[in-house]
């Protein structure tokens, strides 16, 4: 069975009501709590955390085979796994299978391989407009970058992808997303990917969202995720790659633990993936992401859809019902629990702010990392984005465009939903509460306007007000 509790959901909060309620968190997208099972695996490990490689001492051992299982454990995750004999196809010593590389996040993953590939000025990678800044920007850095666009609703399909990938010069790289953090929508992979390789081209999936929600494709060449969202916040992350790109040239950091030999004039650089992981690792967040994983494994993801998929049901159902909100993107069913709005006549932060001052409801608001697909979204135009950065430019944020998400998780019930809409609707019903709280140019963000409100640290309880 799925989880009731995570590690924070029993925190209690005091509203400016001088009501204390229990803190829910409708903001799974951006990051996750600790599964218990994550942080009783942790804690238990602790004790006998040690640097890992070469070490002689028992504590050291015991950290390397540590942080080893969990590499095996990321592999197979991402379906790299030899199906007849169960042994992963990942291999150190040669440029055969996959190896998995343990980093920070998805962000560092996708600057690492885009650092890697050893693109030029002369080459194509083709992305999309949905994606997060993470599958963007370390792109435009090192070569040329075509965008696959989406329609109104802030979908495209297969044949859009290949249109932009038959484009000459065929590209090097398609980087895609594998589900949206703005509307929970997930393209075709399973038509994308068979095509691209049609076409002679790679294929990288941003899993960051995908994986907390669903399998992982195991044809993807590439796959990068997150720890922090998949219930595993202590710092690791994976990218997960043939490692025959990894064999040669510098490796994406330089340092110890990287190389085999080191003089003055020369470096002889380890084979992958301790190639790619110079310094001392993180062996704490590689333990989390495998006490994760197999958590995954031991509840199969048929489970997690099918939780997803009612949660995800009852939340857009229930916004897209009160004719004052605006749901941003596709009314389709198979989405995940992600809802992203706008409210009639009222600024996404403030709208945020009052959630969380008054109702101990986190969410997330602002444009989410992903500002091309929030545009198209909320339907401006060139002009009104060049007014915004205009704005922007001056230090006035006041305006600037944005929505509010809620994004739920597997210990997400139908009754969180329910309190976070009638908190929706005391907010539009109750708009003469607006005037307590007051606007900061600079950063957007609303926050109580009379300090006699204030209430952090009374009870011995603090509430993060609308700064999400």
């Amino acid at each position: 069975p799925l989880p009731t509790h995570l590690v924070g959901d029993d925190v209690e909060v005091m509203c400016i009501d001088g009501e204390i309620r229990q803190y829910l968190s409708l903001d799974f997208a951006a990051s996750t709590s600790p599964l218990p099972e994550v942080l009783e695996r942790v804690v238990e490990y602790m004790p006998n955390y040690s640097s890992v490689h070469r070490g002689a001492g028992y504590k050291s051992q015991v950290s390397t085979q540590v942080y080893e299982g969990a590499r095996r454990a990321i592999l197979r995750f991402c379906g790299k796994q030899d199906l007849d004999d169960g042994s992963t196809l990942a291999d150190s010593d040669g440029q055969d299978g996959y190896s998995a590389i343990i980093c920070r996040n998805t962000t560092e993953a996708i600057n690492h391989l885009a650092f890697r590939l050893g693109l030029g000025k002369d080459d194509i990678v083709v992305t999309t407009v949905v994606e997060h800044h993470a599958n963007l920007l370390p792109w435009r850095r090192y070569c040329q970058v075509r965008y696959v666009e989406c329609d109104s609703q802030g979908t495209f399909d297969a044949q859009d992808v290949r249109r932009e990938l038959s484009v000459s010069p065929r590209p090097s790289l398609l980087a895609i997303t594998g589900a949206s953090n703005i509307t929970g929508w997930s393209p075709d992979l399973t038509e994308i990917i068979p095509l691209a390789h049609e076409l002679a081209v790679p294929v990288l999936v941003d899993c960051a969202q995908l994986a907390p929600h669903r399998k992982i494709p195991a044809d993807a060449d590439f796959v990068v995720f997150s720890g922090h969202k998949i219930y595993a916040p202590f710092g690791g992350g994976a990218l997960v790659g043939p490692t025959k790109y990894f064999t040669h040239g510098e490796p994406f950091l330089a340092g110890g633990g990287a190389v085999d030999l080191v003089d003055l004039d020369e470096v002889l650089w380890s084979a992958p993936p301790d190639r790619e992981e110079a310094g001392s690792p993180n062996v704490v967040g590689a333990l989390a992401l495998q006490g994760a994983i197999e958590y995954f494994e031991s509840v199969g993801f048929e489970s997690v859809e099918d939780h997803d998929r009612t949660i995800s049901r009852y939340l857009h159902s229930g916004l897209r019902a009160r004719p004052y909100v605006t749901v941003l993107g596709p009314d389709i069913d198979d989405l995940l629990p992600v809802a992203t709005f706008v409210v009639d006549s009222m600024p996404h932060s403030l709208v945020a702010a009052r959630l969380s001052c008054e109702f101990a409801i986190g969410v997330r608001h602002g444009c989410f990392c992903a500002h091309p697909y929030l545009t198209r979204l909320l339907g401006l135009s060139n002009e009104e984005v060049d007014r915004f950065r205009d704005q922007v430019r001056r230090g006035d944020r006041s305006s600037s465009p944005g929505a509010v998400r809620a994004s739920g998780g597997i210990s997400t019930r139908l009754e969180d939903i329910d309190r976070f809409l009638d908190a929706i609707d005391s907010i539009v019903s109750s708009r003469d509460l607006d005037s307590n709280y007051v606007q900061d140019i600079v950063s957007g963000e609303y926050s109580l306007a009379n300090e006699s409100l204030e209430w952090y640290g009374q009870g011995g309880q603090d509430l993060a007000c609308g700064h999400s």
